[in-house]
Order: structure tokens, then sequence, then C-alpha cells
């Protein structure tokens, strides 16, 4: 039998398909069409955070076709990270690449119609102007409150939507924002559980992550595509390992005098008053990260979170918790102060801090 090579393309290598095949099935489905194809090239996504969530989700939309993709992370990858985080392979955690520079690198090579642009920062108000100029659309996949929360009033102030993202262990959420139409992230926070224990500290499965990122991709080209009527409205959680699955109609959670989305809003997370500060410890390789406002912590759940830690050392006393989990040990004060010892870089302290607390 006679072997029949495929033709070369322009640039010389060899393609089995031609590139006008590469969305055929995503046209095909009847809600997106050639249209909705046009209008996923004409996108501009920002996706804050190249963990799981966001590696997956970046993967989906540079997939589908979304045109412009800016994807912004402070970390490097890890190999705790290769269990769950499918743009990134051994090598990337042996280099310890930032996982920015990572993902963009395979993106490009999943899709190279794709503008997509790795950023390795720190999301702060100062960054997000320039990172999110142009966008039609946010995707939170993020490992704290406090930058959601700017995420939140940012998107708000800017009228751009953006959809929230988590998970831990089995279990995730998620719910599409839309300015002026649905509850805000500040609104839902006075009636919805939506923080407590991290990866660090109780684990995760894959299945969950998938989870979520399916839940969230699915809402973005609901949006981009412009049809915004199939949109949920809801804020869906789940556990895979119980089998629970439930949507909540949060309509009713919209407040009117709500300081980020209200009537006089006045967006408080873009103020430096409801920053975390952080200070360098003189001589002492430490960082001190203070909350914006004072809060009462619980030692005991803190100290219980900790002991979950594989091969952390936990000790507690009536006044404060401290956890030795590799090169760094942080100590948790009843006022919500946190020392992390072993760096004196405040972006590597975040991190840490963010790891083990949320």
């Amino acid at each position: 039998m006679r072997e029949t090579k495929a033709p070369a393309v322009p640039d010389g290598t060899i393609s089995n398909h031609s590139s006008h095949d590469r969305y055929s099935r995503q046209e095909r489905f009847q809600p997106i069409g050639p249209e909705g194809q046009r209008r996923l090239k004409e996108s501009r996504v920002l996706i804050v955070g190249a963990g799981a969530l966001g590696s997956g989700t970046a993967e989906m939309l540079v997939r589908a076709g979304v045109g412009t993709v800016t994807i912004v992370d402070r970390d490097y990858v890890e190999w705790s990270n290769l269990q769950r985080q499918q743009l990134y392979a051994e090598a990337d955690a042996d280099e310890r690449l930032p996982k920015a520079v990572a993902a963009e690198r395979r993106l490009k090579a999943i899709n190279s119609e794709a503008h997509v642009h790795g950023v390795v920062a720190d999301v702060t108000v100062d960054e997000l102007d320039a990172l999110a100029a142009g966008a039609q659309l946010i995707m939170d996949a993020t490992d704290n409150f406090d930058t959601r929360l700017l995420v939140n009033d940012y998107a708000m102030k800017k009228g751009i939507p953006w959809i929230y993202g988590a998970c831990v262990g089995s279990y995730g959420m998620s719910m599409m924002f839309v300015p002026q139409e649905t509850p805000c992230l500040n609104c839902l926070l006075e009636t919805v559980p939506l923080g407590g224990a991290t990866c660090d500290t109780a684990g995760i499965i894959a299945p969950a992550v998938q989870m979520v990122v399916s839940y969230q991709t699915a809402e973005a080209l609901k949006w981009l595509t412009g049809h915004h009527e199939a949109l949920r409205h809801t804020l869906v959680s789940f556990d895979l390992w119980t089998n629970q699955h439930t949507a909540i109609g949060v309509k009713d959670a919209k407040r009117p005098d709500c300081p980020s989305c209200g009537i006089d809003a006045a967006y408080p997370y873009l103020s430096a008053a409801h920053h975390r500060k952080t200070d360098i410890l003189c001589g002492r390789d430490t960082v001190q990260i203070r909350p914006a406002h004072r809060v009462e912590l619980d030692l005991d759940d803190i100290a219980e979170r900790f002991r979950s830690v594989r091969h952390g050392e936990v000790r507690v006393n009536p006044y404060l918790v401290s956890l030795q989990a590799d090169a760094h040990r942080l100590v948790v004060f009843r006022d919500g102060r946190v020392l992390v010892h072993g760096t004196k870089d405040p972006v590597e302290a975040r991190i840490v801090h963010d790891r083990y607390l949320g």
C-alpha cells in the first residue's frame, strides 16, 4: 500500500487538516455557529491566576478560539501542581518556571492563531488598568479573597463582567457577576459562606477543578458569543465525593447600599485602606502581613487547618499558632497579623500566606 503524505502548509510543517477545520465542530453547535466563532476571535479575556483553574480555563478558551488571552500569575510551577494544573510538565517544575511564562508557551503551541500574553506579576490595583485594557471578560482563578474583592470592585467600576470560581477538596463553586444586573461578590459575602480551607491544608482532586473550569468556561462562551439570555444567574456549588449539587438563586442578595455595586458605590477595595499591609522586619529575614482591618481569629481553627499539612510542624500557645512548612515558618496572631519567616520578599510572603491561609 502506497504511503500518502499530507500536504505542506506555508510555514513548511506538515498538516493533516486545514486550519479552517479547527473550529468546525464548535461551529456546528447551533448557538455558536460561524457568527459566534467570529465573536470569539474578536474577544479579549483577562485570566487572573495561572494555577489549576487558570490553566484549565485558559486552555479551554484558547482551544475555543478566543482571540486574545492575557493570563497573569505571581507564582512558579512546583511538583505538587502537576496533579491538577494541566498546562505544565515536569520540566517546568524542575526549572521552577513562572506559571505565566509556562502557560503562554504551552497555549501558543496549542493554538498559534491566538494572541496569548503571559504576565508575571502580583495583581494590585496599579496593574489592573493595563492588564484589563479592552477586555470583555475577567476570569477569576485566584487563591485569596483580597484579590477577588479587588477584581470585583474594579469590574463593577469599569462595567466588565467577571466569573468567580473556587475549589478545594472535592468541592467547588462558580458564579458570573454582571455589573448592574447581578449582585456582586461583596453583596454575597453577607449571605453565602465562600471562604475557608485551601488546597495545601485540605487537598484537592482534579475532577473538582475540571468541573469548576467547565462551569466558568461555559458562561464565558455564552457571554462572548452574545447569548446573554442563556446565562445561569445562580451560584452553583457541588461536592463530587458526596454527590451533592446546588444552584442558589441570589437575585435577592443584591444590595442597593452595597459599597461595591450599589447606588452610591465607592469601590472600597480599590483604595489603599482596604489592602493588606506588608512590612519587611529589619534583620530578621521575615515579612509581616497585616489585614486591612483588625480581625479576631479563632486560633484553634487555624491550628486544625495547619495540622493537615503534610510534613508541617504545628505549635500552639494561647497567643499564636505557628506552622513550619518547607523553608518557611508562618506565625499567626489572634489579631490577624502573620509573620512569614524565611523570606524578605513581600510577594513571596503573600504567596506563602495565601497558600496556607487563603
